[in-house]
């Protein structure tokens, strides 16, 4: 297993945020962030690409890894440790033939079939758990799938999706181990208290996958 990899499997806390929010991205990783993903749908390719030179140092100083949202050429031009595709971005055969064979390639789930259909994917999203307004128009899908990926997953997977840390709690319970997390981090009074308060709650057990 090479080291992306094998880092990926030791990650529990996936940060999420986009270039208006990079202020936070320093004291989640400080917090003990072991993911960070770049996402913003509306900035330009000029803007996010010197948003993430700026937050590849930051990962390569904390040692967490660095993602970028949808774009496999950017990931590329960025430098990044993977991308993460959504259901309905590149295929994931595609993006492997643009990224090359080191690269992580993340892909969201959201029912039973998307994830034992995630095949090539390194990691996998489940969720939304919650309804969210980083996605409004997604359905939340319950713990019911967090129980299924925990039961069937061939790969790590990520609980996402409307956490805090009730939620995240309750997903733990329902047997995951690892989760991407948005706004209990972007939005916090504290973020590097709150990151820490949320990798807390899954320092239980061995990461699942």
């Amino acid at each position: 297993m090479d080291d992306r990899r094998a880092r990926l499997h030791e990650a529990r806390l996936y940060f999420i945020c986009g270039v208006d929010r990079l202020q936070t991205v320093e004291p989640a990783l400080r917090g003990g962030a072991d993911i960070f993903q770049l996402r913003d749908k509306h900035a330009s390719d000029d803007a996010l690409l010197r948003a993430a030179e700026s937050v590849r140092a930051l990962c390569d100083e904390h040692g967490a890894l660095f993602v970028m949202n949808d774009r496999p050429d950017l990931a590329l031009a960025a430098g990044a440790d993977g991308v993460h595709l959504g259901q309905d971005d590149m295929a994931i055969e595609e993006a492997r033939s643009v990224v090359g064979g080191d690269l992580l390639i993340g892909r969201s789930t959201h029912s039973p079939v998307q994830v034992d259909g995630a095949a090539g994917a390194d990691y996998i999203g489940v969720g939304p758990i919650h309804p969210t307004p980083t996605k409004p128009w997604r359905p939340a899908v319950g713990l019911e799938l967090v129980r299924y990926a925990a039961a069937h997953a061939s790969v790590p997977f990520f609980a996402i999706g409307g956490l805090d840390s009730v939620m995240l709690a309750d997903a733990v319970a329902a047997g995951a181990t690892r989760a991407a997390i948005v706004r209990a981090i972007s939005e916090a009074a504290d973020p590097e208290a709150s990151t820490r308060a949320l990798r807390a709650l899954l320092a239980v057990g061995d990461p699942v996958g």
